[in-house]
């Protein structure tokens, strides 16, 4: 919805007096100026977390700084160093093989030989969850993983957040 908001404002040169943010931005001002207070010492197991940078968001649409913002999100919500981060990242992470409406086409075996570089950089982490802020992303990432033989967990953000609240 966020790059479909921003290339149409671009295509069509609709005036707006209006910036478009991500949610993960929020996210991470909100705790910066700590209205969102979080505590990541809920995770007494010392999970390990990465996270898989979408398309959309980062490369074609906010670039680095949502990327960035993402990382330091994830980081209050588990702890600095129970974070791996994965290798490209950001702007240069590996496409998960999931969006342009490829989880919808129906073609499962070329999406799980296209995934199968996600996979094995996922895997290289040994994370033990894997953050996914975009919904095709999290349909990939958790298909790949069972596909392949992965032992991580899919997970959107915000399952994360509500278990570091505090008040």
């Amino acid at each position: 919805m966020l790059f479909a908001t921003l290339e149409g404002l671009k295509r069509f040169k609709i005036p707006h007096d209006f910036e478009v943010v991500s949610i993960i931005s929020l996210y991470a001002k909100w705790i910066r100026e700590g209205r969102l207070k979080l505590d990541p010492s809920w995770n007494t197991e010392g999970l390990k977390f990465t996270v898989q940078d979408p398309c959309k968001l980062v490369r074609q649409s906010l670039g680095d700084p949502v990327a960035d913002d993402l990382r330091f999100v994830i980081k209050q919500v588990c702890g600095e160093e129970n974070f791996i981060d994965v290798w490209p990242n950001k702007s240069n992470n590996y496409c998960c093989g999931g969006g342009g409406g490829a989880i919808q086409a129906g073609f499962t075996e070329n999406r799980m030989k296209h995934g199968r570089m996600k996979f094995e950089q996922l895997h290289t982490t040994g994370a033990d969850v894997v953050i996914t802020p975009c919904h095709n992303c999290h349909t990939q990432v958790k298909d790949i993983c069972k596909y392949y033989g992965g032992k991580w967990q899919t997970t959107h953000l915000w399952n994360w957040i509500v278990k570091a609240l505090v008040r």
